[in-house]
């Protein structure tokens, strides 16, 4: 049997490996992006993918009373993710505009007061189980393959959060001892180490594109 990683795609092969994945301890990580054992699923072939029908694709995904309120904290989101996007198209007067937003509502988005791990995970897997593949099945339909790309990444960078904040529940501080947290800037992928990988398990951009986080102040 081969078991896929769902954030990298690494493959653990059984045969090659001379250990069934069931005896692997459940402490055991990917060897390429440091996801739990937990994220690997059983290899099953690809099955071509299906056309959408036409009625679909013609269907709005969200009409006027579909759309949503977002929040301070979301808009804040959204602005961080487009100045992201026009910094990498060299637009860097609109990255300056949406940057200054950003700030802002990142600044006045208040406190969650009931904000926790279990909490964060729920969303996560919400993310996971149903708010990507809507998403996916709708740009599908509308045949937007930028789209389709960016589920592919944001899938596996929001399993590798899961997977992230499932380890340091089991393991606590102890997890993030004698290691550093880095971000790619491009896809948003998160890693646990030393030093960056050398290539970006998602985007495969170069460890220099990874950016370190700072520690959080003491408190």
């Amino acid at each position: 049997m081969k078991y896929v990683c769902s954030v990298c795609g690494y493959i653990y092969d059984e045969a090659r490996e001379k250990v069934p994945f069931s005896e692997l301890p459940q402490s055991w990580k990917c060897p390429v992006c440091k996801a739990a054992k937990a994220v690997f699923a059983a290899e099953k072939k690809k099955e071509p993918e299906a056309l959408a029908p036409q009625a679909l694709a013609e269907e709005p995904v969200l009409g006027e009373k579909g759309m949503v309120k977002l929040s301070a904290g979301m808009l804040g989101a959204l602005f961080s993710n487009l100045a992201r996007g026009c910094e990498k198209q060299y637009k860097p007067q609109e990255e300056a505009l949406f940057r200054e937003l950003a700030d802002y509502f990142t600044a006045v988005a208040p406190e969650v007061s009931d904000a926790d791990l279990d909490g964060l995970l729920s969303l996560l897997q919400s993310d996971l189980d149903r708010g990507y593949p809507e998403v996916n099945a709708a740009a599908g339909a509308a045949g937007d393959r930028g789209t389709k790309r960016i589920c592919v990444w944001g899938q596996k960078v929001t399993a590798m959060l899961a997977s992230l904040l499932r380890q340091y529940q089991e393991e606590g501080e102890a997890f993030l001892a004698g290691t550093e947290i880095w971000v790619c800037s491009v896809c948003g992928f998160v890693y646990v180490g030393k030093k960056p990988p050398e290539l970006c398990p998602v985007c495969k951009v170069p460890a220099w594109k990874f950016e370190r986080t700072e520690g959080r102040a003491a408190g």
